[in-house]
């Protein structure tokens, strides 16, 4: 809990060195770097103000001189790789557009698997996340609603996003720590829940099995999902 005297702060307001006196070992983004390496490689737990401070080869009570809070380094690490987005040129199609925005954030979360913990409104006016949202904006132009239309748009389509991604992802973990195949696994609990099924409790259930009995592509109920998404702000003709 922040002290009596706490205030809010933004560390974007905050100057990243003083006027005066010698000049900083490290930069902001020295310091994000380092989170980011520490986070890539060993999940977002592993990221403290000690072991950053470690890796940069300071102490760690010099590091709060560029980072006041744990929270301010969650920050940065969320701005350091936003600035890996691509800006290109928006082609005036602005369903494509969004859907390449999207796809690029979701490449950008298995890149970084730790960013869906991170994704929240709070960190979303930094340098990179505006000029992204700048971008977002631009992309969509061509669609004739109001800007704050535009703006639930860019937030549900990210919401989509990173709730699949750490779907994908959770699942890629368990599958990882399982004593055996993930086909193996498959296996057993669809052939549970056909006894279940066969049992005739469950008609509706039967039926929609009858209906898609093949496997399911992933890729196409992501497709769907995002295209359902902008579906809702501008259906097609």
């Amino acid at each position: 809990m922040a002290g009596r005297g706490a205030v809010p702060e933004v560390i974007w307001a905050r100057p990243e060195r003083a006027g005066r006196g010698p000049r900083p070992a490290y930069s902001r983004a020295d310091v994000a770097a380092a989170a980011v390496h520490i986070a890539d490689a060993g999940g977002l737990d592993a990221v403290s103000m000690r072991h950053v401070a470690a890796h940069l080869g300071c102490g760690t009570m010099s590091l709060y001189n560029y980072v006041p809070r744990k929270e301010d380094l969650y920050e940065l690490m969320v701005d350091a790789v936003g600035g890996e987005h691509e800006l290109w040129e928006p082609s005036g199609d602005w369903r494509a557009d969004m859907l390449r925005v999207a796809h690029q954030t979701r490449g950008l979360m298995h890149r970084h698997p730790w960013l869906p913990r991170l994704m929240s409104g709070i960190y979303g006016f930094s340098p990179n996340a505006l000029r992204y949202l700048e971008h977002c904006l631009v992309c969509l132009d061509p669609l004739e609603v109001s800007y704050g239309t535009k703006m639930e748009l860019v937030a549900m389509l990210n919401g989509v996003v990173t709730t699949y991604v750490a779907n994908e992802l959770a699942t890629a973990e368990r599958a990882r720590s399982l004593p055996w195949s993930e086909e193996e696994e498959n296996a057993v609990r669809i052939a549970y829940l056909g006894g279940r099924i066969a049992t005739g409790a469950y008609p509706r259930m039967a039926r929609a099995f009858a209906e898609d009995a093949g496997p399911i592509d992933l890729e196409a109920v992501f497709e769907r999902a995002l295209e359902r998404v902008l579906d809702g702000f501008a259906p097609r003709g």
